[in-house]
């Protein structure tokens, strides 16, 4: 039997990581994708843009909140589609406190699967609700920053945002701190 494709409905919101698309499905939010998200990494049927749809107007509401201080816990109602394995280190990312951060083993363990650090990894990769399920709060086993769709520097601009305590090596770019002004 083949399945009968969802029609998604989004809008475009400005944000301090940029431009975020918001995707609502019928009973909750299906998605938030970056500003230059990889194509595929989210796979949607959108077919109307509307900001006031009640979904897409609470979640912009409690991101503004998020980002002006003012919430830790998000209430939006969430409705997106993953394999049961990716759903089950979704919601092992919902029970990070605000203010923490978690190892991709750390996540392998709690979930029961202490050698699937890898595929905890993909999954985490795969998040449709960015920053709501918060992946961003998910490091490396040394503390190091690791990959997010978003890009590492909206990734520590949400870890300082909570005031976590994160290590970040260096890059080729990075200004040296004897040429900071």
């Amino acid at each position: 039997m083949q399945s009968i494709p969802v029609d998604h409905v989004s809008t475009v919101v400005d944000s301090p990581v940029g431009k975020l698309t918001l995707v609502a499905r019928p009973f909750g939010l299906a998605a938030i994708l970056w500003e230059n998200d990889r194509p595929g990494r989210v796979r949607l049927n959108i077919t109307s843009e509307n900001s006031k749809q009640p979904i897409l107007a609470q979640t912009r509401q409690e991101l503004e909140e998020y980002f002006a201080g003012d919430r830790s816990v998000f209430d939006v109602p969430l409705d997106f589609v993953g394999t049961d394995f990716q759903k089950q280190v979704w919601q092992a990312l919902r029970t990070i406190p605000f203010g923490e951060t978690r190892s991709y083993g750390q996540i392998a363990r709690q979930i029961g699967a202490p050698k699937a650090v890898r595929a905890v990894g993909a999954a985490n990769g795969r998040n449709p609700v960015s920053i709501i399920m918060p992946c961003h709060r998910v490091i490396g086993s040394t503390g190091d920053l690791t990959g997010f769709a978003g890009g590492l520097d909206r990734k520590l601009y949400l870890l300082e945002l909570e005031k976590i305590p994160h290590h970040r090596r260096p890059t080729l770019f990075d200004q040296p701190s004897y040429l900071a002004p």
